[in-house]
């Protein structure tokens, strides 16, 4: 027993990156799906549906996340993830079959409405670990999410080049699929939920016991929402900035590969640091720290010109900017009882899509505009976050002074 939970971190966080793997496959080259496949050329049109397919999943995610939350703490956290899974699975198969932008628009609101693999994957590592290891937990899922993302974007980019952008979607929910099955067949969940245990019991299930909250949580689900739009503004037209500097849509799908594939390392470093400090450090320190250093590397994009001198600066941002929600889903496993994890987390998934949704709708009407100018208000929104968290961290710091 003592070493069980290692065992289903270690799978959880296996699951997580082919499931990351799959939705990175295909997703970050939508925008020249649209172009060549969906017949999308004009320059309005073309930021007008970057942006829809960007924010569209985050409306319907935003939405559906508590409820699914609750049903996880009512039902069980696993069940929850094998379904988001399998789900995403068929989406995306599917949307390699769309012939519109408006179809493709429809499914990517129903990924948002079934999906959310990261959500459930870190309710049900957060009831599993022991409090005093939830920090490596959490931050070792967002390592997994970045390394799937990074080999899946490096591999989906080789795919769409030599395949088409229809093989990367197919290929995309084969990974989904044996993400699900990794868990159904893998792992099994030791935190009965309370409907089974009614059951056990022979009662009818009853509603959980309402454990208190922490005075901070509203606070952290905020920052996370904030954190979202911010992060999220700009990734939607990294390949339209890379498309810019190559020069043409030939082979630009290689190149998007490779500079989302060297993002992910990035965020993949910043999720095992990131886990490693927040069993140390308090959490707001480091995104202080974090979010000052990612403006210079946000706005920075703006004036790049070659992919020698993008590369870098892109690694640098991701890294930085990474670091800023891992530390506080740390928080959030260690201060959240169990028995309310799963809808806490569904609410985090909330704001994050509210986040998710409104940054690239803002974007795309300044990408109207200006295309570089996008990631200036970027770096200007991780300088607004630094504040942001600076001000909660002298607040918090006079309370505690306060406190007898």
């Amino acid at each position: 027993m003592t070493d069980s939970w290692k065992k289903q971190m270690a799978l959880v966080w296996a699951s997580q990156f082919l499931s990351i793997m799959g939705f990175s496959f295909a997703l970050p080259f939508a925008p020249y799906f649209l172009q060549q496949e969906l017949g999308v050329i004009t320059h309005a049109a073309l930021q007008m549906w970057v942006a829809l397919f960007s924010s569209s999943a985050a409306v319907t995610m935003a939405i559906a996340a508590p409820l699914w939350g609750v049903l996880a703490d009512r039902y069980g956290k696993r069940i929850m993830l094998i379904r988001a899974n399998l789900a995403g699975a068929v989406v995306m198969s599917l949307m390699g079959t769309v012939h519109t932008p408006l179809m493709l628009i429809v499914l990517r609101l129903m990924q948002g409405a079934l999906t959310g693999t990261m959500t459930a994957a870190q309710a049900f590592l957060a009831g599993e670990m022991p409090r005093e290891r939830r920090g490596l937990a959490v931050g070792g899922l967002s390592a997994a999410v970045f390394s799937g993302s990074m080999a899946g974007a490096f591999c989906g980019g080789f795919v769409a080049h030599w395949a088409g952008y229809r093989a990367a979607f197919g290929l995309s929910g084969i990974l989904l699929l044996l993400a699900g099955l990794l868990v159904l067949c893998c792992t099994r969940e030791t935190v009965v939920p309370a409907a089974r245990a009614g059951r056990l019991a022979g009662q009818q299930p009853a509603a959980p016991r309402r454990a208190p909250l922490p005075a901070m949580l509203y606070g952290v689900l905020g920052m996370i929402g904030a954190i979202a739009f911010v992060r999220q503004f700009d990734l939607a037209f990294v390949p339209l900035l890379v498309q810019d500097i190559h020069g043409s849509l030939e082979g630009v799908s290689l190149w998007s590969g490779a500079l989302n594939a060297c993002g992910s390392v990035a965020g993949l470093l910043a999720g095992l640091a990131t886990g490693w400090l927040a069993d140390r450090v308090n959490p707001l320190r480091v995104v202080i720290v974090a979010a000052m250093v990612a403006a210079v590397f946000s706005g920075w994009q703006m004036v790049v010109h070659s992919f020698v001198v993008l590369f870098p600066i892109r690694f640098g941002n991701v890294f930085f900017a990474g670091a800023l929600e891992p530390a506080l889903n740390a928080w959030l496993a260690k201060h959240v009882p169990e028995s309310r994890q799963g809808v806490i987390f569904g609410l985090a998934s909330t704001t994050r899509s509210i986040g998710w949704t409104i940054g690239p709708l803002v974007a795309g009407s300044v990408a109207l505009v200006s295309l570089r100018g996008v990631f200036g208000f970027s770096a200007l929104g991780f300088l607004v976050l630094a504040l942001l968290f600076a001000v909660g961290l002298r607040r918090r710091d006079e309370t505690a002074t306060k406190a007898p």
